[in-house]
């Protein structure tokens, strides 16, 4: 197949999976991805998906990314807060929740670390929306920290809470505590329920 025929069809999907081709050219020979990877036309992002390197250059496009290699999946932790500029780093690495097994992969457009949560864990998360239009899942401020705290038990003290450095203002203005207790409560976890109130006191929310 000509490569320009085929960046003329899959260019607007940013990043595709092999059976998206499959759907539009069922004899599709998947040598040519090998192929045109080598030549540096294609970026392999995880077995069977693929982008072109140039959204590289589009601002958060790593995101977008990140949603569509592991689904279903939402960002979360420490990247959502990150998003929201509640901590003051910049994260390298793009952490999502998934209910899928844990899982990381590392590729050209990032390092993509994805973890585990039951089902009935899996929620708490709205589309934001990028400048070209694409619309990525990502974690309420509310849920992000919920995650967080969920996934790393090793959060329990004042001072565990203080050394995430959360932003106060955000927290006394934006942060929504009425929608953290409903969080809390539908997760049902008395250890969980000890940490909230533990970072309720430290930031006074």
């Amino acid at each position: 197949m000509d490569f320009l025929a085929f960046r003329n069809h899959l260019y607007p999907q940013g990043c595709f999976n092999i059976n998206q081709v499959l759907l539009w050219e069922k004899d599709f020979n998947r040598n040519n991805l090998t192929r045109w990877c080598r030549k540096g036309l294609l970026t392999k992002l995880r077995n069977e998906h693929y982008a072109f390197p140039e959204y590289r250059q589009m601002p958060g496009f790593s995101r977008y990314v990140a949603n569509r290699i592991y689904m279903p999946s939402y960002i979360s932790l420490h990247s959502a807060l990150s998003f929201y500029g509640m901590i003051p780093e910049e994260v390298v690495q793009l952490t999502s929740v998934t209910t899928l097994k844990t899982a990381k992969f590392d590729n050209d457009f990032g390092t993509f670390h994805y973890q585990n949560v039951k089902k009935p864990l899996y929620f708490g998360y709205d589309i934001k929306m990028m400048p070209d239009g694409r619309g990525i899942l990502m974690a309420t401020p509310e849920k992000a920290l919920l995650d967080l705290l969920y996934l790393n038990p090793y959060y329990t003290t004042a001072q565990d809470m203080e050394e995430l450095r959360l932003d106060e203002d955000f927290m006394s203005t934006d942060f929504n505590v009425g929608r953290l207790a409903e969080y809390v409560a539908k997760v049902g976890s008395r250890t969980l329920e000890k940490r909230v109130s533990c970072l309720k006191k430290v930031y006074s929310i």
